[in-house]
């Protein structure tokens, strides 16, 4: 099935524009209450069924207070800043309560296994760099080696197993609705339920500002949250690994990991794995802007009618600028192997750079390896993401500061 044409930056499928003016009549109506976007309702209903020792078993004292504190930041811009329509709002609520939820799922599971939040793991393969900067294409290259490991996104969603691990299902079912209201979801970033994917949800389910900050207008939490060391969230974030790499038994094997906010924190990340190998990519400065906002744009028109482009770009151009300063100031206080990849070489002879990659990070480039990664390019190639050329800047100028509500 094609892709439908996207219109211009802010353009909405049909089912959801449907979807919300429904929700917006069933609150009008007063059918069912708008969902309350505070703190205290949030914690109920995520909270509700576990135990209060769920939430702190394993964190300390400060990192209880961080996820609290992030909270009711984010919950505050939520409601003030955000401009949310039906939609929008119906999606934050579930993604906090959900962020809830799976802190507790995680606290109860680390209380029933102990000990496994602290499996030793080999060093980790870090892929840094801006998005939209081929992170993803050098990311899944690595992690289809088989002597290396990638987090699958059923388990990046919902890092606790249950008995009968049905995540894969869940996932290619929440996928499915994902597409239906934006069918251009594949363009933006190829998905699968069990490729190797980046670890963004873990991130965002402690409250991190990097999944928030891509779909709401949150300018006083964004601001929050660089102020803010992120040390707390990265403990999380090794805790969670290590239980994921015990239960996937592949501790043995180098994680290749990979999301776009290590650029910002890279040096949290880098404290909690000091023997890591890292691969930095690079690309056009002008070229990553003008792709990040069209795929912020994509996301934001979901959640409000009330989008500036001309206001995204700014922000986006500033958030892109502190990334490159704090990424290069860790990397310059890291004594560990690096490598940098540029784009447009990863483009023309990815295998060259690849080996290249292995030979600088004293990596062995088997026959095997070559031959998972042919497998993976030629997925890669097929993919509907090589048609996101339509980026912001091919589309109408006209179009560059509008409402996402169609007429």
């Amino acid at each position: 099935m094609g892709v439908p044409p996207r219109p211009h930056a802010l353009a909405r499928s049909r089912t959801a524009e449907v979807t919300g003016r429904l929700v917006e009549g069933i609150w009008d109506k007063g059918l069912q209450r708008r969902p309350a976007l505070e703190p205290e309702s949030l914690w109920q209903v995520g909270a509700r069924r576990y135990d209060a020792k769920d939430e702190i078993f394993a964190r300390g004292e400060a990192e209880v207070a961080d996820f609290r504190e992030r909270l009711s930041e984010l919950t505050w811009s939520l409601r003030e800043e955000a401009r949310l329509n039906a939609l929008g709002h119906v999606m934050a609520y579930g993604q906090l309560t959900g962020a809830i939820r799976k802190r507790h799922a995680l606290g109860r599971m680390w209380r029933r296994n102990p000990g496994i939040w602290k499996t030793p793991i080999a060093a980790p393969i870090i892929v840094v760099g801006q998005m939209r900067s081929g992170t993803t294409r050098m990311h899944r290259l690595l992690a289809a080696d088989p002597a290396h490991a990638g987090t699958r996104f059923c388990n990046s969603m919902d890092p606790v197993r249950p008995l009968l691990d049905y995540r894969p299902l869940k996932s290619r079912v929440g996928l499915a609705l994902a597409r239906r209201f934006n069918p251009w979801l594949d363009t933006l970033h190829p998905f699968g339920a069990t490729r190797a994917d980046e670890e963004l949800p873990w991130l965002s389910q402690s409250l991190g500002a990097c999944a928030f900050e891509a779909q709401y207008r949150i300018p006083a939490f964004v601001a929050f949250s660089e102020a803010r060391d992120a040390q707390a969230i990265y403990r999380e974030f090794s805790r969670v690994l290590r239980s994921d790499a015990a239960m996937m038994r592949n501790a043995a094997l180098p994680r290749v990991l990979k999301c776009p906010q290590y650029a910002e924190d890279l040096a949290a990340l880098l404290a909690q794995f000091p023997d890591a190998r890292v691969v930095v990519t690079r690309r056009a400065s002008e070229e990553v802007l003008a792709s990040t906002v069209s795929l912020v744009a994509s996301q934001m028109a979901f959640q409000s009618d009330l989008v500036d482009l001309g206001e995204m770009e700014n922000e986006w151009r500033r958030k892109l600028g502190l990334r490159e300063q704090r990424m290069a100031a860790a990397l310059k206080a890291f004594s560990g192997p690096v490598v940098e990849v540029e784009y447009e070489r990863l483009g023309e002879d990815w295998q060259g750079e690849i080996a290249r990659v292995y030979h600088t990070l004293r990596i062995d480039l088997t026959r095997e390896a070559m031959a998972a990664m042919l497998i993976e390019q030629g997925r890669a190639d097929r993919s509907q993401h090589r048609s996101h050329a339509q980026s912001y800047g091919a589309f109408d100028r006209a179009n560059r500061v509008e409402s996402s509500r169609q007429s």
